[in-house]
């Protein structure tokens, strides 16, 4: 029963993560799959669940909704924008607890060039979904900057990407494999194959930075791909607009005490996320708390710090969720950690502008 419930946890989580809808007929299908041993026949949900939504589930992106983690793989044009060059790597356990296998991992390295009036830099990520699903995706980003003013300067960005999405069904268990009595015992006349594919995308971006102020936006997906060769409108990658303002504010010098008001707002064909918070950072620890919310009622938290030490930032952050408006979403979201190392200096007087964003 266990290995059973496990099975429909990872689909339920694959249709979560990549659509966020359908939610009724998810959280019955469930309920229904957890249950039916105790039933004459497998319920009909279970048949809904596998036969009317797979032509959607992998449709979307892999991921928690929108991250406010400011990096060269949400807006390109921040390459380069605090003139260091900083290798990033991160990890993060979504529904942390719950043995459901579900993992994403992120590198990045970004820095200022001269050479180049600008910023670039390269990235990789890769999600992992409870065995069944892996999104791996890496590409290149660059940044102009330039001043517009004497106390105006922007930047312009574009990233170029690949992304490969795989797939493993070894795991999987299909409607026509289940015996009323036994379970999940019988063998399947449907062939899945493991075949991946791989897409090209492109995204841009734009910043601007003015006094103790700064902002910009992205649009991703420019090339909408599409990871399920499937040609269908709606099994493509859709454009995303990611839209992020902050400030930076010195409350005393003297302990070098700063705080940074935070604030996102995420849209994706229908989806849309925002969040609002603070960030109050010293010479060598940062804390923030940051509030989200979207268009399915959702209200989550995050918290976290920062510590660093020379060349090197590590930082933890975790989510929990406060309100779920159809009452899927555990307490608990996901943990995040991760280390920023400074690999080399860049004079900061051949750079137009410079700003530290916080660590989150």
């Amino acid at each position: 029963m266990d290995k059973d419930r496990n099975v429909c946890y990872v689909y339920l989580l694959i249709l979560f993560f990549c659509n966020r809808f359908e939610v009724k007929i998810i959280t019955l299908s469930l309920r229904s799959y957890c249950r039916y041993k105790s039933m004459s026949r497998p319920p009909i949900y279970i048949f809904i669940l596998f036969m009317v939504l797979p032509g959607k589930i992998l449709s979307q992106e892999t991921g928690y909704g929108t991250e406010f983690h400011l990096n060269i793989n949400s807006n390109p044009a921040i390459s380069g924008i605090e003139g260091d060059g900083y290798l990033n790597l991160s990890y993060m356990n979504f529904y942390p607890g719950s043995a459901l296998n579900l993992h994403s991992a992120y590198l990045s390295y970004d820095g200022y060039f001269p050479v180049l009036h600008g910023g670039a830099g390269v990235f990789l990520s890769n999600s992992y979904l409870g065995g069944v699903v892996n999104d791996f995706k890496g590409g290149f980003s660059y940044a102009y900057h330039f001043q517009a003013g004497r106390n105006l300067y922007f930047s312009s960005g574009l990233s170029a990407s690949i992304y490969h999405r795989g797939y493993y069904f070894g795991g999987a268990v299909l409607p026509d494999q289940i015996d009323p009595l036994r379970g999940a015992v019988l063998p399947s006349g449907d062939f899945l194959t493991q075949q991946g594919y791989t897409v090209f995308d492109l995204g841009t971006g734009f910043m601007f930075f003015t006094g103790n102020f700064y902002g910009g936006f992205s649009v991703n997906h420019l090339a909408k791909p599409d990871l399920s060769q499937s040609d269908f409108s709606d099994t493509k990658l859709n454009r995303s607009l990611f839209l992020h303002l902050g400030g930076n504010f010195i409350i005393n010098r003297e302990k070098d005490l700063k705080i940074d008001p935070l604030t996102m707002f995420s849209y994706e064909k229908g989806y849309y996320t925002g969040s609002v918070g603070t960030v109050v950072e010293t010479n060598h620890l940062t804390v923030n708390m940051l509030l989200f919310t979207d268009n399915n009622k959702n209200v989550d938290m995050q918290t976290g710090f920062s510590v660093k030490t020379g060349v090197l930032i590590l930082y933890y952050n975790y989510r929990f969720n406060i309100v779920t408006g159809e009452n899927l979403l555990p307490f608990s979201l996901h943990h995040h950690t991760g280390m920023a190392l400074r690999l080399n200096n860049v004079d900061k007087r051949k750079a137009v502008k410079t700003i530290n964003f916080p660590k989150l």
